[in-house]
């Protein structure tokens, strides 16, 4: 329970600084931040994995890169739930994914590593 509350509050920080960074994604403030954590953690456990059945045919021909795109299409439906959150397209979907796992994952191995390295 630790590590995912862990999980959700990096997540929560890299995607509010991102909305700095990023000229297509806006949030209203960090409360959106934590919103946005928690619906991409409800969408990536109930309809990634139906994505990913679903496009499996076309995430072998392209060896894997079409999970980039099932990624952004997360990001979208998490765009159409959450009012103040906005992301202009596609493309800006694409690059706040890429963007949100690659710094996630960083940090959240990081964070784990010093954890064990303490005990």
């Amino acid at each position: 329970m630790k590590q995912i509350i862990l999980k959700m509050m990096i997540t929560s920080i890299v995607a509010f600084g991102l909305s700095f960074i990023l000229d297509g994604v806006q949030m209203k403030d960090f409360t959106t931040a934590i919103i946005l954590a928690i619906v991409l953690s409800i969408l990536n456990i109930l309809v990634k994995p139906l994505l990913i059945i679903f496009t499996l045919p076309l995430t072998i021909l392209t060896l894997g890169l079409f999970l980039f795109v099932i990624n952004a299409i997360i990001i979208s439906i998490a765009d159409y739930f959450i009012d103040s959150l906005v992301i202009t397209n596609f493309w800006w979907a694409l690059l706040f994914s890429l963007l949100l796992s690659l710094v996630v994952s960083f940090l959240y191995q990081e964070s784990t590593g010093r954890e064990k390295r303490e005990e």
